[in-house]
């Protein structure tokens, strides 16, 4: 079956009955990442050696751009998840390649902060304050990242922080959402589609592996540059460029799998 196929599926059965609670009351739509896992649709642009479906950017893109007729909230996850995985599956572990393929890992990013000032989000992302401190095999990072997609929700963050000894750049880490002393308040941050779940994580600090570092120490601003900043914007210009009246969506879902096709 073809990820057209199978997403033209997902959309009818498990993302447009759950849009409207999700964006009325602001219910995160577990039920459609659920659906999105079990299906393969995690894993798109996981390595097919790892069970993913081994396609790129266009594809998630088009998934992207469809599921925001259909429910903005679950379009904005996807869209943190999968510019989250271009970089682990360059740098991640195998284990991590293998979970997200079998819909078991949905991921995001935690790279903008709090105190970062008024300059431009672009900006933000390359010039992280988040402090990274190493003793033997662990390191601590401590940080107030904002405006996280399916914070709380999701099962690792794309975690940005000043390098540990290179004298430039940045350093990208994998941290795992159930690391200790990561807090998500409870109310939302008042930005994102109603339901994504977008809201600050604080670390004071978090503790992770000092393998848990997704590239070389100082080299995530060249990640960033070539890898985060692409696949945030694609996949952010065809969620809105897909965005129409209801009466749009509705036909996205219903209409055969072979008109799925990009235009």
């Amino acid at each position: 079956m073809s990820y057209r196929t199978t997403l033209a599926e997902v959309l009818a059965r498990a993302v447009a009955p759950c849009a409207e609670p999700t964006g009325a009351e602001g219910r995160f739509p577990r039920g459609a990442v659920t659906a999105f896992g079990a299906t393969g649709l995690l894993g798109l642009t996981v390595a097919t050696e790892f069970g993913g479906a081994g396609l790129g950017l266009p594809e998630a893109a088009e998934v992207v751009a469809r599921t925001a007729c259909v429910c903005p909230a679950t379009a904005t996850v996807l869209q943190a998840h999968y510019t989250a995985v271009a970089v682990i599956e360059a740098y991640g572990s195998p284990w991590v390649r293998g979970e997200i393929a079998a819909g078991r890992h949905l991921s995001s990013l935690a790279l903008a902060e709090e105190g970062a000032g008024r300059c431009g989000e672009e900006a933000q992302l390359l010039t992280p304050r988040c402090t990274a401190v190493r003793s033997g095999g662990v390191v601590a990072l401590r940080a107030r990242k904002r405006q996280v997609v399916a914070a709380g929700e999701a099962d690792s963050y794309l975690w940005s922080s000043r390098p540990l000894g290179a004298r430039d750049g940045l350093s990208l880490w994998g941290v795992p959402a159930h690391a200790p002393d990561l807090f998500v308040p409870a109310r939302p941050d008042a930005v994102g589609p109603s339901g994504s779940a977008t809201s600050t994580v604080l670390a004071d600090p978090v503790l992770v592996p000092a393998d848990a570092m997704l590239g070389e120490d100082g080299g995530g601003l060249d990640i960033v540059l070539r890898t985060v900043l692409p696949w945030l914007l694609e996949l952010r210009a065809a969620a809105a460029g897909a965005q129409g009246p209801r009466l749009e969506a509705v036909d996205v879902v219903r209409r055969p799998a072979d008109s799925l096709a990009p235009s």
